[in-house]
């Protein structure tokens, strides 16, 4: 059976794991599903390493490389400082003029966030419809700073920043402008593509005011397959089971609206821009204060609980397990 667009189904990807060996112990963080990043240790401070490719949006592609990998290295507490990208073009339309847009969208990334350019490569490639970027981002945190899953423990909050679904939000005003222009004002769909960078798909600031206001267990950004798939990607890694409100959680606008226009759902919708935090119970208050200091939203979604009890969602007063979604709703969409 051939896979879909997508993520690999999270069993084939957890056997395939299963095989790899690793002899350094200074490899802390080790690949394993809803494991983002792995974090190496270094004397007093661990060197965090990401590598995130983007396939779907052309628009501002350099740009949007450098925060989806940004954002893994800043739930664990890292500051991002060094980034590599390897950069493909189509045969068709490669010239200097769209690499060197690409070129500025990522020194327009990078500088605000203190990071550097380190190297990579580029080549124009066979059978390519678009530019694909896979991006490679170095990160480092103090030891005792290190946010690592594993310390997640029953009866800790459940906090998610923002909303859902930002970036599925700009993909489908960027990907499917023609079908959203029947049913949404230009001014609609010409704001939803702004989401990129407004509300934005970093999450960097909220992470970092996350763990300088309190105990942060685990952090972790919701991208392909949604905040429902960040979800079960996050209480797999931790072995741990959630309780999640699912009223509770925001839906931001136009997205919910454009979801109900393509008939997707959006809590299996791509979105990078929010933000999951577990935090215990006496520091949750004070980290969600701190993230709405930024003037970002920041809600209480739900808490930890044993892993016996299953990941689960109560949703309109009916409790059911957190919807999985071997696809993201995007990729559907596109398909």
């Amino acid at each position: 059976m051939s896979f879909q667009p997508g993520k690999l189904p999270p069993d084939v990807l957890a056997r395939l794991l299963a095989s790899n060996r690793i002899d350094d112990d200074r490899v802390v963080i080790r690949p394993a599903v809803g494991r983002d990043v792995c974090a190496i240790r270094m004397g007093d401070t661990f060197l965090v390493a990401k590598s995130d490719p983007v396939t779907f949006a052309t628009d501002r592609i350099g740009w949007y490389v450098v925060h989806v990998n940004a954002n893994d290295i800043a739930t664990v507490g890292a500051t991002p400082k060094w980034f590599l990208v390897t950069v493909l073009l189509p045969e068709s339309g490669a010239d200097e003029c769209m690499i060197r847009a690409i070129w500025d969208d990522l020194q327009s990334a990078l500088a605000p966030m203190g990071c550097s350019l380190c190297g990579g490569h580029t080549e124009v490639t066979i059978g390519l419809d678009r530019p694909i970027l896979v991006g490679h981002m170095l990160g480092e945190v103090p030891a005792d700073r290190l946010v690592d899953k594993a310390a997640i423990a029953p009866g800790d909050r459940v906090l998610l920043t923002k909303g859902v679904p930002i970036e599925g939000t700009a993909l489908m005003a960027i990907e499917k402008a023609d079908a959203l222009a029947a049913a949404f004002d230009a001014e609609t769909v010409a704001r939803a593509r702004g989401f990129l960078e407004s509300p934005g798909i970093t999450v960097l600031p909220e992470a970092m005011a996350a763990v300088a206001a309190g105990t942060v267990h685990a952090m972790h950004d919701p991208t392909e397959g949604g905040v429902a798939t960040g979800l079960w990607e996050l209480a797999r890694a931790a072995r741990c089971g959630l309780l999640i409100d699912a009223d509770a959680i925001p839906l931001v606008e136009p997205g919910a609206a454009f979801c109900r226009h393509f008939g997707l759902d959006p809590l299996g919708t791509i979105s990078s821009g929010s933000l999951l935090i577990c935090a215990p119970p006496a520091d949750a208050d004070a980290i969600a204060g701190a993230v709405r200091a930024l003037g970002t939203p920041c809600v209480d979604i739900g808490q930890v609980r044993e892993e016996a009890h299953g990941a689960l969602m109560v949703r309109h007063g009916h409790t059911m397990p957190i919807p999985a979604f071997p696809q993201d709703e995007i990729a559907r969409l596109l398909a």
